[in-house]
């Protein structure tokens, strides 16, 4: 189980050696998959038995912290799986995604009197969802829209049509609706109730003026970024009367430079509108940026996205859903309502001018596939290769992600097949092909758009303000595959060091899964340049959450690196200067505990453990106590 070290890539014998390397671990991980290796790893503390500290308790603290890592780390997903003494029994959640929302606060203390002094780690906690349990515990039935809760039997024909016409209960009550994928701060635009920058600790104010949960859906969760208490409910349509469509990504993009605010909504029926849109962080009013809209456009269920320094591009993978979405409300779940795995069916890809005015500029297809997460997007002006002439005036934008060639990865997250009840995992990961097919390939897609056209006027026509509805194309270029690194060289869950976002980057962190757990059993830092995998040597048992990368702060009076140093690949030495922050799972005492990395070594420095089981979640932020010029989206 000992954590790994995959020698450098030096050229181009080293770099076959490396590829048969990773094959051997690809064919490793699904071995042990297959032979259920899984078997003595115990995941049941994260998933059962889980209690709301609202403290905040002090953690104690082993090893080293550094005090430049001070701050909050805020995490959240789901947290509490069962309803006791509902009129049908004991409900239960049946997906990783359906527990119901939890959101954790990790203070990092330092000593004011002390710089020298160890810091103080201290937790609270807070579930997010309690009149959604109340209501399940009245009827013994969830009565929202779930993502992959398993149908009740009981439900017939009769009940299914009235799914169709239920009114939805949002806005009634914060603490309904069960948003808690991802979090967002200083969100521009939405109606805020929080009463803005709160004082830390130490004093001071902390800078956050506002905290939101999101979810795949167009609805936001405002919560009290000290007390994690619910505060308030917002539509995306509280930004722009246009967004009126019930589905959306959790993952929203931030531009690093100005702190504007991006997204899609998703509208379904007999035509399917995906607008991509605008909050200015200056002004918060909403811009309209595309509407994408076409015979052959299907509504998809889509998580995230990609933003470069002038495009949106919205991936639709082949995770098509049925009906023109009426197949949702009728199975009161996304997962049911996917149409099933068609390769037939490419993932479509729309590059949309954030800068110009100009709507989608370029269409792309890839091979049918899946992806949860994008890892980030870059550009680059393509010059020629023959004599070097001048510029083509083509921008080559480099969008990577963690993908999967089919969806069948996403009843992988059941949570029979994660706690292994039934031979559920066995039966799902004993199945050769279907186990290839759920591990992730890191991926790097290429698109070459070509020049823009002049942007329009500014005193365009309203037509203009919401461009671009695309038409149906009879052919569309095909994206490059620059290169794909398997499992578990690399993971779910990806991060990077955010002072890169929109930039190229050269390491990703990652959840892997090397054959040991049923869910994810490690951290692993890929280099995208050499193909080097490093892994955290974690003991047997420990599974760790996704990864926070907090940067070392710069020094005063100076910047790290030379600006033009920072876009040379290879040659940056301060992308990889911080740590890791992950909330680990120790499945065989029952206890977690915030783990600290070295994020060049990833060599523990120190953690600070709890005397109780956290429950596995899905993201987070850390917010610096110290200011340092990072930028909002930090």
């Amino acid at each position: 189980m000992a954590g790994s070290i995959v020698e450098p890539v030096q050229g181009p014998v080293q770099a076959l050696e490396c590829t048969k390397s990773e094959d051997i671990d690809f064919e490793n991980t699904v071995r042990r998959m297959m032979n259920a290796e899984f078997d003595d790893w115990p995941n049941e503390a994260g998933f059962e038995g889980l209690d709301e500290i609202r403290g905040p308790v002090n953690l104690k603290v082993k090893g080293f912290i550094p005090p430049w890592a001070a701050g909050t780390l805020y995490r959240t997903g789901p947290g509490q799986y069962t309803v006791d003494d509902t009129p049908k029994g004991t409900f239960r959640a049946t997906h990783w995604f359906d527990g119901f929302g939890h959101s954790h606060r990790f203070s990092i203390i330092v000593n004011p009197d002390d710089a020298d002094a160890p810091v103080r780690v201290e937790y609270a906690s807070k579930r997010q969802a309690q009149s959604l349990v109340d209501a399940v515990r009245k009827s013994g039935r969830r009565p929202d829209i779930s993502f992959g809760q398993r149908a009740d039997p009981c439900i017939g024909l009769f009940g299914k049509i009235m799914s169709l016409w239920r009114s939805s209960p949002l806005g009634r009550d914060p603490n309904f609706d069960n948003v808690c994928v991802d979090m967002k701060t200083n969100v521009p635009g939405l109606p805020s109730r929080a009463g803005g920058g709160a004082l830390d600790p130490g004093g001071k104010g902390d800078g956050i003026k506002n905290m939101w949960l999101t979810t795949d859906a167009g609805i936001m969760k405002e919560i009290d970024h000290q007390t994690l208490e619910p505060i308030g409910v917002a539509k995306q349509q509280n930004l722009h009367p246009l967004l009126k469509g019930p589905s959306s990504c959790a993952h929203a993009q931030r531009d690093p430079i100005t702190g504007d605010l991006f997204n899609y909504n998703l509208e379904m029926g007999l035509r399917t509108y995906y607008r991509v849109f605008r909050v200015s962080a200056s002004t918060g009013e909403t811009d309209i940026l595309a509407t994408i809209s076409a015979v052959d456009v299907k509504p998809a269920y889509i998580h995230s996205f990609f933003l470069s320094p002038s495009f949106v591009i919205l991936c639709v993978p082949s995770s098509h859903i049925a009906m023109g979405g009426i197949a949702v409300p009728w199975n009161n779940n996304i997962v049911d309502a996917l149409e099933p795995f068609d390769e037939s069916k490419p993932c479509r890809w729309f590059v949309v001018d954030r800068l110009g005015g100009r709507g989608v500029v370029a269409e792309f297809d890839s091979p049918a596939g899946f992806f949860f997460h994008s890892v980030n997007a870059f550009e680059e002006e393509e010059k020629r290769d023959d004599d070097g002439e001048g510029d083509t005036g083509d921008t080559v934008v480099y969008c990577d992600a963690v993908e999967y060639p089919t969806t069948e990865v996403i009843r992988s997250f059941e949570l029979d097949v994660i706690l292994q009840s039934d031979g559920a995992a066995k039966n799902f990961w004993g199945d050769e092909d279907r186990n290839r097919r759920c591990q992730v390939r890191l991926t790097r897609h290429k698109l070459r758009v070509p020049p823009l056209p002049p942007s329009p006027p500014d005193d365009a026509s309203c037509a203009m303000q919401t461009p671009a509805t695309a038409s149906l194309a009879v052919s569309r270029p095909a994206t490059e595959k620059v290169f794909e690194i398997r499992a578990p060289r690399a993971g779910e869950l990806p991060a990077i060091n955010r002072a890169y976002a929109t930039r190229r980057h050269r390491y990703v962190y990652s959840l892997a899964n090397r054959g040991f757990s049923s869910l994810l059993d490690s951290l692993v830092k890929t280099d995208l340049v050499t193909r080097e995998a490093v892994f955290w040597d974690n003991p047997r048992g420990h599974s760790p959450g996704e990864a926070v990368f907090v940067p070392r702060p710069k020094r005063r009076g100076g910047e790290k690196e030379d600006e033009k140093d920072l876009e040379k690949e290879g040659e940056d030495e301060g992308e990889d200067d911080g740590v890791l922050l992950s909330v680990v799972l120790d499945g065989v005492n029952k206890k977690s505990y915030l783990l600290c990395l070295d994020a060049k070594t990833m060599k523990e420095l120190g953690r600070a453990e709890c005397d109780f089981a956290i429950a596995v979640g899905f993201h987070g932020l850390h917010w610096p106590s110290v200011p340092d010029g990072r930028s909002i989206s930090s």
